[in-house]
């Protein structure tokens, strides 16, 4: 349990950030009342400098409550992107006594007082000697993860399974999965959540219903921009732990790409790391069907006029075929598409 107004701090590359790094936060934030994350190298990445990596650090740990700032549980997490220009961040290979000065230093200039630093490195007890307060090692050996940020840089796609899929996008690879993950699409009331049901129950299997549906519902319609990113990160993480009780295949009711098509309708833009996580849907998912929006419409007070199904449908094969996704249509009675479902996995050899 967390001490009362204890204030904890974590310092790192977070080069990118992995499972590891998300132990550490974890744990630190489960004993603090507030936590401060630093983030810096210097010489820092080109390709994912020091503030994209914040930022991903940021919707890893952003709830539905955008005012709210990215928290883990309760504990509210302070994150700061540091470089060499703005906060004079000395360079990697400097002394560890010029490394923790400099964080001294920092935090004294920021009104910032911690009471622990948390570490999964062996520097960690000088550096907290030399602020003065408290340390707190976080599975030194990688025995609970065993994964580096150099171990991840050196091959990101051997080692995938240990980056978040959120970050995972970013870096163009998705982690593997032990169960094949199958995806439904189609415009709004065109039997997706009734199809991914039956088939769960046919299969003897589960599925995931598209968690847009369920925070649309949650805040009465009223999204904001940030939310669209929000729920695709969160429909992912879904995913992954519907895998442990999944029995050969899961199904999924919608996925990454088509809530950015919602962000696109809905706000006219789309954020690049939702755009990240729409272009691995293809890798993500080993097959794609489509509904066909031809069973009757059925209005429940969260979905547009029927109208725009035809719109809807044809905005969502446009998009498969940007991105060169196959698919397969599924028309007809229920009865009917679980058996074009079925027929279609069985010749593809993913096990039903």
């Amino acid at each position: 349990m967390a001490d009362s107004t204890r204030t904890g701090l974590v310092v790192g590359k977070f080069w990118p950030p992995h499972r590891g790094h998300q132990l550490l936060l974890e744990t630190a934030a489960a004993q603090v009342t507030d936590l401060v994350v630093l983030v810096y190298a210097n010489p820092d990445s080109a390709t994912m400098p020091a503030a994209l990596r914040a930022r991903w650090i940021q919707e890893l740990y952003r709830g539905d409550d955008v005012a709210q700032g990215p928290r883990v549980g309760a504990t509210p997490l302070r994150i700061f992107a540091l470089s060499a220009e703005a906060d004079g961040v000395p360079p990697d290979a400097a002394a560890d006594a010029v490394q923790r000065e400099f964080v001294r230093q920092w935090l004294a200039r920021q009104g910032i007082s911690a009471d622990v630093v948390f570490s999964s490195e062996a520097y960690g007890p000088g550096f907290a000697a030399h602020l003065g307060v408290a340390h707190l090692a976080v599975d030194e050996p990688r025995g609970q993860v065993p994964v580096s940020g150099t171990k991840v840089r050196a091959d990101v796609a051997e080692n995938a399974w240990y980056l978040h899929p959120l970050v995972a996008a970013q870096l163009g690879v998705v982690p593997p999965a032990a169960v094949a993950r199958v995806v439904f699409l189609g415009a709004e009331s065109s039997g997706k959540s009734t199809l991914c049901a039956a088939l769960a129950e046919a299969c003897g299997t589960v599925w995931v219903p598209e968690y847009g549906r369920t925070l649309h519902e949650q805040k009465q319609g009223n999204l904001d921009y940030e939310d669209l990113l929000y729920i695709a990160r969160r429909h992912v993480e879904l995913e992954d732990e519907a895998l442990a009780q999944a029995q050969n295949v899961l199904f999924c009711d919608t996925n990454a790409a088509t809530t950015a098509l919602y962000s696109y309708y809905y706000f006219h833009r789309c954020d690049p790391v939702l755009r990240a996580l729409a272009a691995v849907c293809g890798q993500r998912y080993a097959h794609t069907f489509v509904c066909a929006p031809t069973v009757p419409f059925e209005q429940d007070g969260w979905r547009g006029p029927e109208a725009l199904r035809s719109f809807q449908h044809g905005a969502i094969i446009m998009q498969l075929d940007f991105y060169g996704i196959p698919y397969t249509l599924v028309e007809g009675t229920v009865a009917e598409r679980v058996r074009q479902v079925r027929q279609q996995l069985q010749a593809a050899g993913i096990g039903t």
